[in-house]
Parts: C-alpha cells; sequence; structure tokens
C-alpha cells in the first residue's frame, strides 16, 4: 500500500523545466516565425532509447502532439530545431554538429533527458564524449529519465507559443 502511496507523490510533483544558460532570443525568433507549429529534426545522439520510446508515444492517439503543430522532420534544412536525446558519443559529435549547420537559423536545441543534459549513467564512459550542451548550444533542457510525454510536450508546446 505504501508504494502506491508513494507512486501517487511522485506522479503529483510538479516538473520543473530548466532553460540551459539563459533563454536565448532565438526561442523567441522561432516562437514568432511559426505561429503555434514546431517541425524538429531528432538526433539520437547515443542513447539507451528510452527516450525515444517517449518521443514515439507523444505521437500515439493518446498525446496526440501534432494537434499542437507539432511534428518531426526528417530533414533538417526542413526544421526549426533540434530535439537531441542521449549523452553525445564520440561518432555522433561530429554528425550532431552538421546537422546543426543544415538546420536553418535561427533555429533552437533542445537536450531531451539526463543523458543529453548531463550523460546521466554514461558518465565517464570511454566512448562519450559529453553532453549535447559541450558539443553545440543548447537552448531548453528537459530533464527525466527517461521524461513522460506530459513534460516534453509542454516545454514544446512553450517553444511553439501554444
Amino acid at each position: 500500500m505504501r508504494l502506491f502511496a508513494l507512486a501517487r507523490r511522485l506522479r503529483a510533483r510538479p516538473v520543473a523545466l530548466e532553460p540551459a544558460q539563459s533563454v536565448s532570443a532565438d526561442i523567441q525568433e522561432v516562437a514568432l516565425r511559426n505561429r503555434g507549429s514546431l517541425q524538429l529534426r531528432h538526433v539520437d545522439a547515443g542513447s539507451c532509447n528510452g527516450c525515444e520510446l517517449e518521443l514515439t508515444s507523444m505521437f500515439s492517439p493518446v498525446y496526440d502532439v501534432e494537434r499542437f503543430g507539432i511534428r518531426l522532420e526528417a530533414s533538417p534544412r526542413h526544421a526549426d530545431g533540434l530535439i537531441v536525446t542521449g549523452p553525445v558519443t564520440r561518432n555522433m559529435a561530429a554528425p550532431l554538429r552538421k546537422t546543426l549547420d543544415a538546420t536553418p537559423r535561427p533555429c533552437v536545441v533542445v537536450a531531451l533527458g539526463d543523458c543529453a543534459r548531463d550523460c546521466g549513467v554514461f558518465r565517464s564512459a570511454y566512448g562519450v564524449e559529453g553532453a549535447v550542451s559541450d558539443v553545440v548550444p543548447v537552448d531548453i533542457e528537459i530533464p527525466g529519465c527517461p521524461p513522460d510525454p506530459a513534460t516534453i510536450i509542454r516545454a514544446l508546446r512553450s517553444l511553439a507559443g501554444t
């Protein structure tokens, strides 16, 4: 019985969304340009796929994130920004930089999950280059291991201005 009470209390806790260093003017410009729409290119920089499962479930009929104008793009050239999951591995550092370079300016970079924010359980692993902010500038960080879809949607809606 205690376990269920603890689970209810944890679910009822408000989740804080943390800006990286300071909220950049790019975020405001992207929100004004899109007016309720946000197209993001997902980059898996070396994660365990926990965040990807939550990202995928946002598009299920339960959450239906597309009703808010939030979509994943196949090409960075058509995206308003990047959503990066996992710590950046040595093999993914250069592709992540190139993907960011291919994204039209202004663009936003979202670090999704604890591993993207500070390497999480992969900290000091041999193949890990570092957190996303060590490789590219990050505008928004979404904490959690993995963050639940509602938290991700809240953060992305604040970017989209909806």
